[in-house]
């Protein structure tokens, strides 16, 4: 199960085992529910807007960090740059509209939790994405059981709702109408980016021994650096929209900002952000050929439960909240815990 991985050149690492593929989607939760601790720590003194350049450009920089390194040095597959140039001009595209999907379906979000409140706000946007993500790869690749994928799927819906009613015992404001639908408008875009991805990317199939990557596909490598680009580039768009016209109603911030007030630390911060994505993402494409795209996904959007963690253990979010609350977040976490091992279980 933990064989060597022999390293040449012209390949790729891949994964083909079930448990270390898992661990990697535990990876990815971890990372996704980690990254936005980078944004609490610049948020006094830079705009959400200016640190979302840094991390997307983040996500870029290092997607081609492992394209370069883990992309093309490895047992099997093919490394980045053959790869890009073998592959049908359809699933070059794919990537990018997951991209564009899911930076819209993420900006929207943010809009929304400053709209409706985090407590509403996730609950709606995350589990829709969750539900929706899963059924949409699964649709793409059937692959495990999908009574235990449902049922995992929906444990985690509950832990993530007890969430938020524990983060509303925090006396945060009433949901809003147009909170809402720019909830559920978030969710449903954030539950289908991943299935262009996972479309587009090859299947891995064993021939004498050695890693084989479906020809005229992309290895997860290329498609997550295509992905990247699709986020950037869609970021001049979305992320120049929501500076000009801020969710708060503050004034609008410019570009100048980006150059005038931002320090090497806070660029950093930024970049690291993106970067933390990314591996996440990333672990999530290479492990979704071993565990099934529907599992993948399902396993790293419990990252609403590490980030929960982040703040009931480390930020001390709760430390005011009222008598109950504390039953809330133990039911919270057994019910996610639960979800995940039936996740894991459904292949």
């Amino acid at each position: 199960m933990w064989r060597t991985v022999q390293l040449s050149i012209g390949n790729m690492i891949t994964v083909t085992s079930y448990p270390i593929a898992v661990l990697m989607c535990v990876i990815t939760m971890i990372c996704w529910g980690s990254w936005g601790n980078t944004q609490k720590l610049a948020s006094k003194s830079w705009k959400f807007q200016l640190f979302y350049w840094d991390y997307t450009l983040g996500i870029l920089l290092f997607s081609l960090l492992l394209a370069f390194t883990m992309g093309s040095f490895g047992d099997g597959g093919r490394s980045f740059i053959p790869d890009l140039a073998q592959a049908e001009s359809k699933w070059l595209l794919w990537p990018i509209i997951g991209g564009i999907i899911f930076n819209l379906s993420n900006i929207l979000l943010v809009v929304a939790i400053d709209m409706a409140g985090l407590a509403v706000a996730f609950p709606i946007g995350v589990g829709l994405a969750l539900v929706l993500g899963v059924i949409t790869t699964y649709i793409t690749r059937p692959e495990g059981d999908p009574l235990m994928l449902a049922l995992g799927v929906g444990l985690i819906v509950i832990a993530i709702i007890l969430d938020a009613l524990a983060f509303n015992r925090l006396g945060s404001r009433s949901a809003t109408l147009k909170g809402i639908i720019v909830s559920v408008a978030a969710g449903v875009l954030m539950g289908f980016f991943y299935s262009f991805v996972a479309d587009a990317m090859g299947k891995i199939s064993m021939e004498g021994g050695r890693a084989v990557l479906q020809a005229g596909k992309l290895s997860p490598y290329s498609a997550m650096v295509i992905f990247a680009v699709g986020i950037l580039l869609s970021n001049f768009v979305f992320n120049t929209l929501v500076m000009r016209f801020p969710p708060d109603g503050s004034a609008p911030v410019s570009y100048s900002s980006y150059f005038e007030l931002g320090t090497p630390k806070l660029h950093l911060i930024g970049m690291l952000g993106g970067g933390i994505w990314c591996l996440g993402t990333s672990f999530s494409f290479i492990s979704a050929d071993a565990v099934g795209p529907a599992l993948a996904y399902g396993l790293g959007q419990g990252a609403t439960m590490v980030s929960a963690f982040w703040g009931v253990f480390i930020w001390r979010e709760f430390k005011s909240a009222p008598k109950g609350t504390n039953a809330l977040l133990a039911l919270m976490f057994i019910f996610f815990i639960t979800g995940l091992g039936i996740l894991v279980a459904s292949k």
